[in-house]
């Protein structure tokens, strides 16, 4: 008996590593590595793995899987917190995986509701359910606590061919997508091919309609771009005396790119509240009125005592051509960013964790929130959607800022905190899922790279290195009309999740009822 309870014992450990190992694996799915079908095969061989196990082990499982997928995936956290936050790396790596095992909650959510519900490989189970419960609570990571959406399973298609689906109802609809392939792949591991096969020409199907769902086309017309990548070190960005270097640095790196129509400096290239660089700014904007171009940076913004993660338009902003005019500041043609990261743009509970680790008071981490809604920036004559760094994750919040003369979409970062690792590149991939999905061309413009252009299919054109300083110049062809996503947005793939996971509530209440009537 006691042999039987060690093999046993473990067995559950082996099943264990296997789904962390599965879930590791989904982390070269993702940039640089961008193996797409990774993803579909390691949920695959979970789903796969899991069936017949009963919902606390489908919980453990599923978890595992999850702890492995971020433990991997978003092992970068760290790198801020050992070299900027001031915290030992056994320290820091530990937080991660605390962040890590959090994130792992909510897969494991699904494994235990479809343990609860559909414990046996079947089409409910695989087909309906998994895709379901693993959009849906996918959805609520990128809610609850404010969110973070980070490594979606939609984003493992940005290098894909599903990638067009985006533009109908989002890189949520591609998570699901990417489930119920894998559904249909863990049903052949059955033997069940006659079922799962019918999966393979609806996603194929749904790939060679999506364009045809868009009304996006040229609108003749071209906008040039000046991106520059100052390549400050973050150890020296907030420093008093670096202020006037910084801004200096940047100015000489355009001065050559006056020809362009619009120059774009990163988030916060100019590391000090408006108010105490009146003098450079009036500079700055009249050097852009008088080459007919236009300057957009980010920027300190304070109202009052509040402190904003800002972005202003120096220059010319009506049209290309204007009378000259004085850099006046005071919220005209201003961004301010709405969605704070939390520890590196505010502290939650801040009277109690500001004390306890320098991480805690990173520079600049007291910052007020902007409006959800907010006007587009005009430039030159342009209107640009903007999301400052962390919140381009968020395709809703862009959604709902992009309207019809929208001409480019825009965003900016500093991705220095996380020196060589791999998040700047998740970081530069989100950004591209949102130009297939609002059918815009967008720029990026960093302060150590990823600096890049993107087309409104979501493809790279124009890339800087990262680590150097340097200004990236192109010619963006720019279009009009919208997509489907532009107009519905994610609430279709969520719609038929909640009422999939309704049916699937519905058909276990009457099997469990029947069960009990035969007793």
């Amino acid at each position: 008996m006691l042999s039987k309870l060690r093999a046993f014992a473990h067995h559950s450990y082996l099943r264990l590593v296997l789904a962390f190992a599965a879930g590791a694996m989904t982390a070269l799915a993702f940039a640089p590595y961008s193996i797409w079908p990774l993803y579909i095969v390691a949920m695959a061989f979970a789903l796969h793995q899991s069936a017949g196990l009963s919902a606390k082990q489908g919980l453990h499982y599923w978890l595992s899987f999850g702890f492995g997928c971020f433990c991997v995936g978003i092992s970068w956290v760290h790198v801020s917190m050992d070299t900027f936050g001031g915290i030992p790396l056994i320290a820091s790596i530990a937080l991660m995986a605390l962040l890590a095992l959090y994130l792992a909650i909510y897969p494991a959510l699904t494994g235990y509701l479809l343990q609860k519900l559909a414990p046996k490989t079947s089409i409910c189970r695989n087909l309906i359910l998994f895709p379901a419960l693993w959009t849906l609570t996918e959805w609520a990571r990128g809610w609850v606590l404010t969110g973070f959406p980070w490594l979606w399973a939609g984003y493992s298609q940005t290098q894909g061919p599903l990638k067009p689906i985006a533009s109908m109802t989002g890189a949520l609809s591609l998570s699901f997508i990417v489930a119920l392939l894998a559904g249909a792949l863990a049903l052949g591991m059955v033997k069940r091919w006659r079922s799962a096969l019918i999966i393979v020409p609806i996603a194929a199907m749904l790939t060679f309609i999506a364009p045809y769902t868009s009304t996006v086309e040229s609108k003749g017309e071209s906008l040039s771009v000046a991106l520059v990548q100052g390549n400050i070190p973050q150890s020296m960005k907030w420093e008093p005396d670096a202020l006037w270097p910084t801004m200096l640095k940047y100015m000489d790196l355009s001065r050559p790119e006056f020809s362009a129509d619009l120059i774009v400096w990163p988030e916060a290239a100019i590391p000090a509240p408006e108010h105490m660089v009146k003098d450079f700014l009036y500079n700055a904007n009249q050097a852009a009125n008088l080459n007919n171009s236009a300057i957009i940076t980010g920027i300190i913004s304070q109202r009052g005592n509040s402190y904003y993660n800002s972005l202003i338009v120096l220059g010319n902003y009506d049209a290309k051509q204007q009378d000259k005019g004085d850099y006046y500041g005071e919220e005209k043609n201003e961004f301010k960013k709405h969605h704070l990261l939390p520890i590196g743009e505010f502290v939650p509970f801040e009277s109690l964790l500001r004390p306890i680790a320098p991480l805690f008071n990173l520079p600049m981490s007291s910052f007020n929130r902007g409006d959800y809604l907010q006007d587009n920036l005009n430039a030159v004559g342009h209107q640009i959607t903007p999301a400052i760094c962390y919140e381009i994750a968020f395709p809703e919040q862009l959604r709902a800022n992009v309207n019809e003369q929208t001409d480019l979409l825009l965003t900016v970062s500093n991705d220095a905190w996380f020196g060589t690792s791999n998040g700047p590149l998740q970081h530069m991939e989100i950004a591209q899922m949102r130009s297939v999905e609002l059918g815009r061309p967008l720029v990026r413009a960093t302060n150590n790279g990823v600096t890049a252009v993107v087309n409104e299919k979501g493809d790279i054109t124009h890339q800087l290195p990262q680590f150097v300083a340097g200004v990236l110049t192109a010619d963006i062809p720019l279009v009009k009309g919208h997509t489907l996503f532009t107009l519905v947005g994610q609430w279709p793939v969520l719609l038929l999740s909640a009422l999939l996971f309704g049916s699937g509530l519905i058909s276990a209440f009457k099997r469990d009822r029947l069960v009990r009537l035969k007793r």
